[in-house]
């Protein structure tokens, strides 16, 4: 892609009006967007300290804002140009002012975004343009070892807003693009300690409180909780008497279920809750080195000991199981389900369509690319994208039949996997610190 900024120059990376000692970072759109393709600047206030979201024990988070004032700056010292070596053209590319950190996220957002440890920044669809910026300002976690390795707790993106557990007791919505449509919900007081959000499905926010001191053996340990962003309010909160965490949530069809992980110390279980109650359904065992939980229908997605995957029903027993045969080596990454039938990625970079109802194979399929548990794949409309690591890019493949499709790169430098959203008409594809805008399949 060619860049409104003109030929690349022998120059080193530098941002804008680092050479003079000025203040500022720049965001720039390098293509598309505007007539002349300039981003505006962003202020360097209130940039991160460290990268922790929530710690166990760590202080609350405080927000501050800083709004895009849609100033249009001179052009910025010349950087290498990110530039689309296969597949399709990108509309627009936006160069962020740090790497992103989107495994922050407890999902994909529904459109554009940069979020990085400077915070969230709102990008226009149609351009690339900055618009609002969130600015997150944590203590940095206790003998965290490195800004790139991040606490448990997440950020939920819904609708037009970001969800925070930035004071105690309280849970906070922050709107995307209007300061005067933020609000904040007092949490009750059995809720008044060290929150982590945990999973989002449907509107609904669930969540669980660290353990706190007990009086005697018989107190409770912790208390998991679902939140209703839509009505504002608390829908249950529950004691458990073990460390749990939900997971994963169902669509809200026959029986919405809650997938939560119970550890007791002795062994790791899946409890299955009743969504809307929180009430305990069923329990299973699973594998000591449990990391993932996909709902699908009204089952869960869990791996097996053998590096594989297996779906539990909601009566806690398993139905199917796809694992790695004798004398093959690989491990599966979170499944992506898509109604009726369910993509299982592999860290070899394979991927295999199993039908959801029996497990049965209709399709496998070798990419390119090794995968790992960074990469979250997306399905939109009869096409799975799939990103790889920073060098791989994001493979499509049509569902139907497995046929690949386009793969996608460019030639930017970065060390970290490519990271997926979409809305209704583009696939917004980033890595290290640029976003492109790209056509839906």
């Amino acid at each position: 892609m060619k860049s409104p900024e003109g030929p690349v120059q022998d120059a080193a990376w530098q941002w804008d009006g680092e050479a003079d000692g000025a203040d500022a970072v720049s965001g720039d759109v390098l293509g598309g967007g505007g007539p002349d393709g300039d981003g505006p600047r962003l202020s360097r206030r209130g940039l991160l300290i460290g990268a922790g979201v929530l710690a166990a024990g760590g202080a609350a988070w405080a927000l501050g804002r800083v709004e895009g004032d849609g100033s249009t700056p001179s052009p910025s010292p010349s950087r290498p140009q990110p530039t689309a070596l296969s597949g399709p053209t990108p509309l627009w590319t936006y160069r962020g002012p740090q790497v992103m950190t989107p495994e922050r996220l407890l999902a994909a957002p529904q459109g554009p975004a940069f979020l990085s440890k400077a915070g969230w920044q709102a990008l226009d669809p149609g351009t690339g343009r900055p618009g609002r910026l969130l600015v997150f300002d944590p203590p940095a976690p206790k003998g965290w070892p490195s800004d790139l390795e991040l606490p448990a707790g997440k950020i939920a993106v819904w609708r037009d807003y970001l969800f925070t557990a930035t004071s105690r007791g309280h849970l906070d919505a922050h709107h995307l693009t209007d300061p005067a449509a933020d609000w904040s919900l007092a949490l009750p007081e059995e809720l008044d300690g060290d929150v982590q959000l945990t999973c989002l499905s449907a509107g609904v926010l669930y969540g669980c409180l660290l353990s706190w001191p007990r009086s005697d053996a018989s107190a409770p340990s912790s208390r998991i909780f679902a939140v209703r962003l839509d009505q504002r309010s608390l829908l249950w909160s529950v004691a458990v008497d073990h460390q749990e965490r939900p997971v994963a949530a169902t669509a809200p069809y026959n029986k919405n279920l809650l997938a939560c992980v119970r550890s007791t110390g002795e062994r790791i279980e899946l409890v299955v809750r009743d969504a809307t109650t929180g009430e305990e359904v069923s329990t299973a065992a699973v594998t000591q080195d449990f990391g993932w939980c996909v709902a699908s229908g009204t089952s869960f997605l869990v791996p097996d000991s053998n590096g594989g995957v297996y779906l539990l029903g909601p009566d806690g027993k398993p139905a199917w199981n796809h694992t790695a045969a004798r004398g093959e080596s690989w491990r599966a990454l979170p499944p992506v389900p898509d109604t009726v039938r369910v993509f299982v990625l592999r860290n070899d970079g394979v991927v295999t369509c199993l039908e959801t109802r029996t497990g049965a194979v209709l399709w496998s399929v070798k990419l390119p690319f090794l995968l790992d548990n960074r990469s979250r794949p997306l399905v939109v409309g009869g096409t799975l994208y799939v990103p790889g690591p920073a060098a791989g890019g994001v493979a499509a493949i049509y569902t139907a039949t497995g046929t690949p499709g386009w793969t996608f790169h460019d030639s930017g430098p970065g060390k970290d996997v490519w990271n997926l959203a979409a809305d209704d008409s583009r696939l917004y594809a980033g890595h290290d610190d640029v976003l492109h805008a790209l056509p839906l399949t």
